[in-house]
């Protein structure tokens, strides 16, 4: 995990970079990085860490990703055309854990060592994935939040979606430990907003209409935590504990403020940089763990400036 804050200067959050031209110079090492998205600072981060370890390897890496994180066959599209430059090898982070299997098996059989980043695949195709233990992250946020309204109550969750690996380990990792631990605490409602600020900020409100005795409310990313955040600021609503998860700033100003209790803090700079280094590793025949475990913390208006704290936060 990287100690130090990495920061962004002028990187857009909606670009999406050009695939890679088609030739390299012969002894050049490429390693496209295909992501979830750009519209959220956590991928801005991501890349930070990958382009961290790239300069450090001398290798040149890409990194793109559709424009929100609903566009499954965008991102196919995007994966294909990468694995038609022939790469070194590749960074996946699946917004659909099964779509691109048939893809990924191909890379595979031609010796692209496939790296799975943020969100896995279904599949035993990846040498390695680099990601949170989103199950136990979310177990956590079940934890803080059953604390945080006194062991009963009514709880509804807004997720991302539920076809990426994030999205249904984060979504079952914060329900089963509710249904396990805490059998007072009613789970409402659980509805999806697309990771998409608006669309979970519409998700939200409509919860919050229909179920007015509503104590605490979980956002399984950045788009939906914020627009938790954003639902409760426009219905004035009171006495609503709001969970998140990342750390952008809309979501670390919303803690300082005290409108959202705490939130989950993944390491995505390590994320992206343990990616890039895998591949490598890959490449290089060394074996790899199935899983490289890159770290999450849990953070609120006590601990937001701590220093382990803020060297993992993307604001």
């Amino acid at each position: 995990m990287l100690s130090r804050r990495v920061l962004f200067g002028a990187f857009a959050a909606g670009l999406t970079m050009s695939t890679a031209p088609a030739a390299f110079a012969q002894d050049e090492i490429y390693i496209p990085l295909i992501s979830k998205g750009f519209q959220h600072q956590f991928w801005q981060a991501v890349k930070s860490g990958a382009d961290q370890a790239a300069a450090e390897e001398g290798v040149r890496i890409t990194f793109e990703g559709p424009d929100n994180e609903t566009m499954v066959d965008r991102q196919i599209d995007m994966l294909s055309a990468a694995l038609a430059n022939n790469p070194s090898a590749i960074g996946f982070a699946a917004l659909d854990s099964q779509a691109a299997i048939p893809l990924l098996q191909q890379a595979s059989d031609a010796g692209i060592a496939v790296v799975a980043f943020d969100s896995g695949v279904d599949s035993d195709i990846p040498v390695t994935t680099a990601t949170t233990d989103n199950v136990a992250a979310a177990a956590l946020a079940a934890d803080k939040m059953a604390e945080l309204i006194g062991g009963a109550g009514n709880v509804a969750v807004v997720a991302h979606d539920q076809t990426s690996r994030t999205g249904i380990d984060r979504r079952d990792g914060f329900l089963n430990q509710m249904a396990e631990a805490y059998p007072d605490i009613n789970i409402v409602s659980v509805q999806y907003g697309a990771g998409d600020q608006l669309q979970s900020t519409e998700v939200a409100k409509a919860i919050m209409t229909a179920n007015p005795d509503l104590d605490g409310m979980f956002g399984t990313n950045e788009g939906s935590a914020i627009g938790i955040v954003n639902a409760v600021r426009e219905m004035g609503a009171e006495g609503v504990t709001i969970i998140g998860y990342d750390s952008g700033k809309a979501q670390t100003d919303a803690i300082r403020e005290g409108l959202m209790a705490g939130a989950i803090t993944q390491n995505p700079v390590g994320i992206g940089y343990e990616t890039v280094k895998a591949a490598i590793a890959a490449m290089n025949g060394e074996e790899l763990p199935d899983v490289i475990d890159t770290g999450f913390y849990y953070y609120d208006q006590s601990n937001i400036d701590d220093p382990e704290i803020q060297a993992v936060l993307y604001d």
